[in-house]
C-alpha cells in the first residue's frame, strides 16, 4: 500500500512502544550486574565466573546477529521484532527456573541469543521511520529506557532479590515481556517497504549472504563497526563491576546499592533526552566528542574511589551514569545514519553482533584484570585507565564515518489495521 506520513502523535507512540521493548531487554541485561554480590554468594562463584555470566549473554547475542543479518531485510519488521521478543521472554523465564550456576549460564546464553538482536531491530525501525534530523532525539527517547530501568527496574529487582531470592527479578522481567508484547501487537505498524515485493533492489532478492557481502564491502561500514567496538570497550570494561567494587572497596552496604541506580536513573531520564536534542542541534559526531571528553573524569573517579560515605558514592555514580552510558545516544544516532539506507536492517544486525561481542569481551577483560584479595577488588583502577584510553581513540575515530542523511520513504499500515 502507499506510504503514509508519520505524524507527531504516531511518532511518539511508536517510540514509546519501542522504548518499552528496549526497557525489558536492557533490564534483563543490567540486572545481572548489581546482582553480582548476591550471585557470587548464593552460587559460590568468583569474579571471573560472574564475568562469564555477564559475557555469556553478549557472546550468544553476537553469534545470533550473524543469521539475523542474513534475514533482517527479508521479513516484515514488526513480526520479526515481536517473535524475537517473545522468545526472549521465554528464555528469561528459564533463567528464573535455573537450579545451579551451569544451568543459569546456559539460560543466560539463550536469553542473549534472542534479546541481543532486539536492539538492532528497534534501531532499524527507527532508521526506517524517523527522519535524519530527528534521529538524535529518537535515540534519546530509546536511551531513556536505560534510565527507567535504573530508576525503577534495577532497584525493584534488587529489592525482590534481597527479599525473595535472585530468581524473582527474572520472573518480573518475563511477566513484563508478556505485557509489552501484547501492547506491541496492537501498536506497532506493519513495515513491508523494504521487502523484495516492494522494491526492485536486486540485493534483497539475491542469496541471503548477498546483503551481508554488500554491507561488508563498504569501507564506511567497517569504520562504523570499529567505532562501535571502541565505544563499547571504553565503558563496558568498567560498568559490570561497579557494584562489586562499591561493596568491597568503597564500603557501600548491599542494601544501599539500589540508591545508586535510583539516583543515576532519575538523572539520566532527563539528560539522555537532552543529549538527544543536542545531537540533532550540534551534530552527531560533535556531540559524541563533547560528552566523551567530559566522561573521562567519572571513569577515573569511579575506578579509583576509596572508602567513602554513601552520599559521595551516589554523587559519583550519578555523574558516571549521565556521561558514560549517555555517550551511547550520539553513538547510536551515528550508527543508524552510517548505514546505506537500503541495507539498514542487515547493517544493524551486524552492528548488534559487533556491539554484543565487544560487550562480552570487554566484560571478560575487565573481570580478568581484577582480582579479589582479602575481600578487596584489586586492579580496577587499571581497568578505568584502559577505558579512558579507549575513549580518546573513539573520539578520534568518530570523525572518519560518513553519515547518510536521506532515509527511504516508509511503507507501513496503520496500527489499527489487522495484522495480516
Amino acid at each position: 500500500m502507499p506510504a503514509l506520513p508519520l505524524d507527531p502523535a504516531r511518532e511518539r507512540l511508536l517510540l514509546v512502544t519501542l522504548a518499552a521493548i528496549q526497557f525489558a531487554h536492557i533490564l534483563d541485561f543490567m540486572v545481572m550486574m548489581p546482582l553480582g554480590p548476591i550471585l557470587m554468594r548464593e552460587l559460590a562463584i568468583d569474579a571471573h565466573q560472574f564475568g562469564l555470566l555477564v559475557s555469556s549473554y553478549t557472546f550468544t547475542a553476537a553469534l545470533a546477529g550473524i543469521p539475523m543479518a542474513m534475514v533482517a531485510d527479508r521479513f516484515e519488521r514488526k513480526r520479526m521484532l515481536l517473535t524475537m521478543f517473545a522468545l526472549f521472554g521465554l528464555a528469561t523465564l528459564a533463567c528464573a527456573l535455573a537450579t545451579d550456576y551451569a544451568t543459569l549460564l546456559w539460560a543466560r546464553g539463550v536469553a542473549g541469543a534472542f534479546g541481543g538482536v532486539l536492539g538492532a531491530l528497534v534501531q532499524t525501525m527507527v532508521g526506517d521511520l524517523i527522519p535524519f534530523e530527528r534521529r538524535g532525539r529518537a535515540s534519546g527517547v530509546l536511551m531513556s529506557a536505560f534510565s527507567v530501568s535504573t530508576v525503577a527496574g534495577v532497584p525493584l529487582s534488587l529489592f525482590l532479590a534481597n527479599a525473595f531470592g535472585w530468581r524473582s527479578p527474572f520472573l518480573l522481567i518475563a511477566a513484563l515481556t508478556l505485557i509489552v508484547l501484547l501492547v506491541g501487537v496492537r501498536q506497532l505498524p506493519l513495515m513491508r517497504g523494504h521487502l523484495p515485493s516492494a522494491t526492485t533492489d536486486e540485493t534483497t532478492r539475491a542469496h541471503p549472504l548477498a546483503a551481508m557481502a554488500v554491507v561488508l564491502r563498504d569501507a564506511n561500514h567497517w569504520r562504523a563497526f570499529a567505532f562501535m567496538g571502541l565505544a563499547i570497550f571504553s565503558g563496558f570494561t568498567v560498568i559490570p563491576y561497579i557494584t562489586i567494587y562499591a561493596t568491597a572497596n568503597v564500603g557501600i552496604a548491599q542494601a544501599d546499592i539500589p540508591y545508586l541506580y535510583l539516583a543515576g536513573g532519575c538523572a539520566t531520564f532527563f539528560t539522555a533526552r537532552w543529549i538527544g536534542r543536542r545531537t540533532d542541534a550540534w551534530g552527531k559526531v560533535r556531540t559524541y566528542r563533547r560528552v566523551a571528553i567530559f566522561s573521562l573524569l567519572p571513569l577515573f573517579v569511579q575506578t579509583h574511589l576509596s572508602a567513602s560515605p554513601l552520599w559521595l558514592m551516589i554523587a559519583c555514580t550519578t555523574v558516571f551514569f549521565i556521561l558514560v552510558p549517555g555517550r551511547m545516544v550520539p553513538v547510536m544516532a551515528i550508527m543508524t545514519s552510517a548505514a546505506q539506507p537500503r541495507l539498514r536492517g542487515t547493517f544493524m544486525a551486524i552492528n548488534a553482533s559487533v556491539q554484543n561481542l565487544c560487550s562480552g569481551l570487554a566484560a571478560y577483560l575487565g573481570g580478568w584484570l581484577i582480582v579479589m584479595e582479602n575481600g578487596k577488588v584489586v586492579g580496577y583502577g587499571n581497568v578505568g585507565l584502559l577505558a579512558m584510553g579507549m575513549t580518546l581513540v573513539a573520539m578520534l575515530f568518530a570523525g572518519t564515518i560518513r553519515l547518510h542523511a536521506v532515509p527511504p520513504a516508509p511503507t507501513f499500515t496503520p496500527a489499527a489495521a489487522p495484522d495480516t
